[in-house]
């Protein structure tokens, strides 16, 4: 009668631990409330969101500045960099948008076909900047150099006047420009004489190039998890 006696009394152990374990997972949830909710946060009903200003105060008195000294451009205002800077196909976008994704710059000069041609970044003071902002400007410093695309830096304390503003970045413009030798935007013929394609459209009395930008489902790629490099296809010798 002792085994009988035995698997008896471990059943019941057993079943007592069942009890408890189910007490104890129904308990669990009003122990920490704060977290559940988090877990289960709905954001748009839990976090309302509200309309708020994209400039502060300096940065409209310097997009104020831009409009006056380049009245026949096109200026936009935080702008993020994978929207108007693209890599090769060989590498991972995902890879690019998570590097350089979460950075936008301030003020994106365009001509009238919308080809980025100059950026310009309101700073603070020198020696007012905390290290990771210095570290966040540096990589975006890197990123539009690799670009070659002319960066201005305006102090807050020293916004420029829209004469020297719009000096300083024509000045820069000019300079691309020979150093590039673009003097013709049409494109060329194979057999070297000038062809325009119809498909082009005009823009200031030059058919330009159709060149479409970055998509802008970027904020999509940001959801996926990092992608790893992998190294550049090596042509094989036949």
């Amino acid at each position: 009668m002792e085994p009988v006696f035995i698997l008896l009394a471990l059943a019941v152990l057993v079943v007592a631990l069942c009890w408890w374990w189910l007490r104890r997972s129904a308990a669990t949830p009003n122990a920490h409330p704060g977290k559940r909710s988090l877990e289960h946060l709905d954001t748009l009903m839990a976090w309302t969101p509200e309309p708020t200003r994209i400039l502060t105060s300096t940065e409209r008195q310097a997009y104020m500045v831009l409009r006056r000294a380049l009245p026949d451009h096109v200026i936009f205002a935080q702008v993020p960099l994978a929207r108007f800077l693209k890599v090769p196909t060989r590498h991972s976008y995902s890879e690019w948008v998570r590097r350089v994704g979460q950075l936008c710059a301030d003020f994106v000069v365009c001509d009238n076909a919308s080809q980025v041609i100059a950026v310009v970044e309101v700073r603070a003071p020198e020696g007012q900047e905390k290290e990771r902002t210095l570290r966040r400007q540096a990589r975006m410093d890197r990123v539009l150099q690799a670009a070659g695309l002319p960066l201005h830096v305006w102090r807050e304390n020293q916004i420029p006047s829209a004469t020297a503003a719009r000096l300083a970045l024509l000045e820069h413009m000019a300079e691309d420009a020979q150093d590039t030798g673009l003097d013709d935007t049409r494109p060329e013929a194979a057999n070297g004489a000038s062809r325009v394609d119809s498909n082009f459209p005009i823009i200031n009395g030059v058919r330009e190039r159709r060149e479409e930008p970055p998509p802008s489902t970027w904020f999509d790629d940001l959801d996926s998890g990092p992608m790893p490099l992998g190294p550049a296809p090596t042509s094989r010798p036949h």
